[in-house]
């Protein structure tokens, strides 16, 4: 039998652990903020003195060599990375106070990596916000930049029942239209079974290409309906939306039947699991290809929170991608 009064002392002790941990994560925000401040400054007093011919090319070097000879303890300021912060300031220069405040929530390996693998300011900005709401390490960024996800969210938007579009607004900037999914072999599946087990293995890199709000309940979750019983491929719980998303796997391209059985899940989640205080489940369909005129008409008339998306197995050609959305731009400004 538990003893209450050390369970109460546990909990007394844990709340001293969590206060160390929060200045300890504050510490380091602080810091992060810190250097990146310093290297904007930096940059900015390169930038300025090679501006007005004060410096030439040569006198960079010269100061990253005087800076390891006269504080050899001080490390990264080398002649490339000097470069590079007069880069950071040039890029960034006169953006504004909130972009400025994104630049300073992530680390200088990210920030790098999305000055120098992004092309255009709306990109840049994508995965700026991406890095600070998902939190994501420099191995995590350039996966999401390899698979193209400014440019899949740009040129694709997810397919929505009406009903979801009422009752949650915000799952078009949530739910994606396409998933990629290279990180369980890039082959194709015989079964649903295998490839759904392949997504259980890896379901760290699956819930970094989802969402980190997504948080994983179970694989073939069990649901008991009169005297039978029915299995729901993935069901995930969502922390933004508060409700329950069930996957289905469909390694076939879309028929509109396959909503019939994602309806009758949901159903019987919103009766007998979901909680007084969450919100009505959500059902995905994700499907190896989908004609997107008959998963409109499929979903036009759905009266369950539903959505429809296809799965890729590899990376995208991404310069594919960048070519659609030039098209796109181009069309809108031609309308216009």
């Amino acid at each position: 039998m538990n003893n209450p009064v050390i369970k109460n002392i546990n909990e007394q002790f844990a709340e001293v652990v969590s206060m160390i941990q929060h200045t300890r994560n504050e510490v380091v925000r602080l810091a992060n903020a810190s250097l990146i401040d310093l290297y904007w400054r930096i940059g900015k007093y390169i930038s300025d003195k090679i501006s007005v011919s004060e410096w030439g090319d040569g006198v960079v070097a010269q100061l990253a060599d005087y800076i390891s000879k006269t504080s050899p303890e001080t490390k990264g300021f080398s002649d490339k990375n000097l470069w590079r912060m007069k880069q950071f300031y040039e890029t960034y220069n006169g953006v504004g106070e909130k972009l400025s405040t994104l630049l300073r929530q992530i680390s200088w390996s990210n920030n790098l990596a999305i000055m120098s693998r992004c092309k255009t300011h709306e990109e840049r900005m994508f995965y700026l916000n991406l890095c600070v709401h998902e939190r994501l390490s420099f191995r995590q960024l350039n996966r999401q930049i390899d698979s193209a996800l400014f440019e899949r969210n740009a040129v694709g938007s997810p397919k929505l029942s009406p009903v979801l579009r009422e009752i949650a607004p915000q799952t078009e900037q949530i739910f994606r239209d396409q998933y990629v999914m290279e990180f369980i072999g890039g082959k194709e599946y015989e079964h649903e079974n295998s490839m759904k087990a392949a997504l259980v293995k890896q379901m760290k890199s699956f819930i970094l290409e989802l969402g980190k709000d997504f948080l994983f309940i179970d694989e073939e979750y069990r649901l008991q309906v009169g005297n039978s019983d029915f299995r729901i491929d993935l069901l995930f719980y969502h922390r933004e939306l508060q409700c329950l998303v069930a996957f289905e796997l469909k390694m076939e391209k879309f028929k509109p039947e396959h909503l019939g059985q994602l309806n009758f899940y949901l159903e019987s989640l919103d009766r007998d699991v979901k909680k007084p205080r969450e919100n009505p489940s959500i059902g995905i369909l994700l499907c190896k290809d989908k004609d997107d005129t008959v998963v409109e008409y499929a979903l036009s008339r759905s009266l369950s929170p539903t959505m429809v998306a296809e799965y890729q197995l590899c990376l995208p050609d991404k310069a594919l991608l960048q070519q659609k959305l030039h098209d796109i731009i181009e069309q809108d400004e031609h309308d216009e």
